[in-house]
């Protein structure tokens, strides 16, 4: 049978065709056939965002910011905060993008244009008699992925979308009254003094039986659950273990060695001696026929006697930084002089006078006085460096190819990372414990955010196999697969009792300190002559918390102060309770009338953003906004 198809296999081909084909016809091909099935993260206007929109928006956005800082930490950029923040933004573009649509709000040519000429590096291009350097626009588009016409349609974009936000922000007016009044507010000071109750004042005051223990534990399963886990093992591929397999041959290092000598060893210096004439560039062209017949002049004088050259220089070079030295440059290398006058001193041999040489300052005879030839090291003195700096290049020549075959590696065998570890000479690293999200202080693989949601995807985690080769950071990829899981689960109370007794007495402790500032502030606020155990006066601000708790600063300000001295309580959670006294308040120090103005523009730009944030929130609703992804929770949301 087999035979048979063998021999007939372009019939069998074509019966195939015929059957596909119309399937195709009918049903229809599904978007996610081409497009891989990538999950849609976002919806607006009724068009999806996917996952790979998002990545590479996150991608480009990364690159940006290691471009601009690039010794900023990874870790930070590859968070799951920073990646949402990303995917916020990539929401706002496409709503502000419908918005402009949907407004009719185009960018005319002439505001294209007069927009491009506002761009330093375009009008730099401008040519003496006012065209374009046409070439040199198309290298700046270039350099930003795009062509003249795509840059022009981007900017063209972006002034529309601006539209959108600037008449909102254009618009927002304050006057001087409610500016001063949520000013005045905003800035208020109150003397206050406070009394604390903490809850480590009524620890031991707290009675435990296991019956209490037990009915708490009951009551808060959630409090005890130990958070999913699994153990994994990982490999990773960066330039360092591509490096190890590279193996340089003694002839690669030597022929290394003659290339880069003149580069390893260092720079050749020259020293020499001028006299300048000055004429600069811009000079009349009269001044400057005459300057240089005074230089032939000169130059006649010190080739008839070349010992005069330094006595000529002190009398007549217009060099003030080196004529009182006999016009004496020192040493210098290529690149520290202007270039005809580089080039002059570079051909020149040592002791011999130069013709005139015109540069943008005038004209120059030039006495090169000494040559520094640095000392060139041997071959076994450099060998160290030469193999690091051979291994890297090559390293970062080949890490494409061998990212390939890692890639493969894991997708082809993907119930063992051990034929891509032996194929590579890679690592094996295991870990246990591992979480969904990064631990504190962790490091490598185990804290990119990417890496672990890989680990933790359903095939992983059921079927033990490897995962994708994700990019953890520049030139270093990685992937792991679950070797154990165990799912989330509820602690039993014998292994959780020490937790639940600690939860239980802070809790019952906080309660306490509560219940008696409570009291405290009922019988203060009926005899305040009474109270006691309160601290010093201190005045306190929104800028001024002299130390203390957020919290109780703000209970202080949002007390009623109609009738003083004032009293307000601040519970502090799981610190315990503050009964605070407002004294008096406080009236601001005078203002000048710049500081004036500029609390005033601050307040205006403040009222601006908010009215623009309150529009924004608004087309997210007409244009139906749906942001699928969940948002990720803080880290100190989770201690908490």
């Amino acid at each position: 049978m087999f035979e048979s198809i063998r021999k007939h296999s372009k019939i069998v081909m074509f019966l195939l065709f015929l059957l596909i084909i119309p399937s195709f016809i009918l049903v229809g091909i599904d978007s996610n056939y081409f497009s891989g099935g990538s999950p849609v993260v976002a919806r607006v206007d009724g068009k999806d965002i996917t996952q790979a929109d998002w990545d590479n928006a996150h991608r480009m956005e990364s690159d940006r910011i290691r471009a601009q800082s690039p010794g900023i930490d990874a870790k930070l950029l590859d968070s799951p905060q920073a990646r949402y923040a990303t995917l916020e933004r990539l929401v706002r573009d496409r709503v502000l993008q419908v918005a402009a649509q949907d407004m009719h709000m185009l960018t005319s040519d002439a505001r294209l244009a007069r927009e491009l000429q506002s761009i330093p590096q375009i009008a730099a291009l401008k040519r003496a008699d006012g065209t374009l350097d046409a070439e040199a626009y198309r290298a700046l588009a270039g350099a930003q992925g795009l062509t003249p016409e795509g840059l022009e349609a981007r900017i063209r974009q972006d002034l529309s979308v601006n539209q959108v936000m600037g008449g909102v922000m254009g618009s927002a007016f304050s006057g001087p009254a409610e500016a001063r009044l949520a000013l005045d507010a905003l800035f208020q000071r109150r003397e206050i003094q406070i009394a604390r109750f903490n809850a480590s004042a009524f620890v031991s005051k707290v009675v435990v039986t296991d019956a209490d223990l037990e009915a708490y534990y009951t009551a808060h399963p959630a409090k005890f659950q130990q958070a999913e886990q699994a153990s994994v093992e990982y490999v990773v591929l960066d330039l360092d273990a591509v490096k190890a397999g590279i193996t340089l041959s003694e002839d690669d290092l030597r022929t290394y060695y003659k290339e880069n000598l003149n580069r390893l060893a260092g720079k050749e210096e020259r020293r020499a001696s001028h006299i300048l004439i000055n004429a600069s560039k811009d000079a009349p062209a009269d001044a400057r026929t005459q300057a240089k017949a005074k230089a032939e002049e000169l130059l006649a004088q010190v080739r008839k006697a070349p010992g005069s050259f330094a006595e000529i220089a002190k009398k007549e070079s217009q060099d003030p930084g080196s004529a009182p030295s006999g016009g004496d440059l020192g040493f210098f290398g290529r690149g520290a002089m202007v270039k005809p006058f580089e080039d002059a001193v570079f051909s020149m041999k040592k002791g011999e006078i130069s013709d005139v040489v015109e540069t943008d300052f005038g004209f120059h005879i030039i006495l090169l006085s000494d040559i520094k030839t640095p000392r060139q090291p041997s071959f076994e003195e450099l060998r160290p460096s030469l193999e690091a700096e051979l291994k890297q290049q090559q390293a970062q020549r080949k890490f494409a190819e061998v990212a390939e075959a890692f890639a493969n590696g894991v997708y082809e065998q993907a119930d063992s990372l051990q034929p891509v570890a032996d194929k590579l000479k890679l690592k094996i690293q295991t870990a246990d414990g591992v979480t969904r999200t990064p631990a504190a202080g962790g490091a490598g693989p185990l804290a990119n955010a990417r890496f672990l949601e890989a680990l933790f995807q359903s095939d992983s985690l059921q079927n033990k196999r490897n995962t994708e080769a994700i990019e953890i950071g520049t030139s270093v990829l990685a992937a792991g697969r679950v070797t154990a899981y165990q799912p989330a689960m509820t602690l039993p109370l014998d292994k959780a009792r020490d937790q639940v007794r600690a939860i239980y007495i802070a809790e019952k402790s906080a309660e306490l300190a509560r219940q008696e500032g409570q009291a405290k502030l009922t019988a203060w606020k009926a005899a305040p002559d009474a109270a006691s155990g309160l601290t010093a006066a201190l005045t306190v601000s929104r800028d001024r918390l002299q130390d203390q708790p957020r919290s109780v600063v703000d209970a202080a300000l949002r007390a009623n102060v109609d009738q003083l001295p004032a009293w307000t309580g601040v519970d502090l959670g799981a610190q315990g309770y503050a009964v605070v006294k407002i004294n008096r308040v406080v009236p601001r120090d005078g203002v000048d009338d710049a500081r004036a103005r500029m609390e005033r523009e601050q307040y205006l730009q403040s009222w601006a953003s908010a009215e623009a944030l309150a529009y924004y929130d608004l087309l997210k609703q007409r244009f139906k906004v749906q942001i699928k992804a969940p948002r990720p929770v803080a880290q100190a949301e989770l201690q908490n």
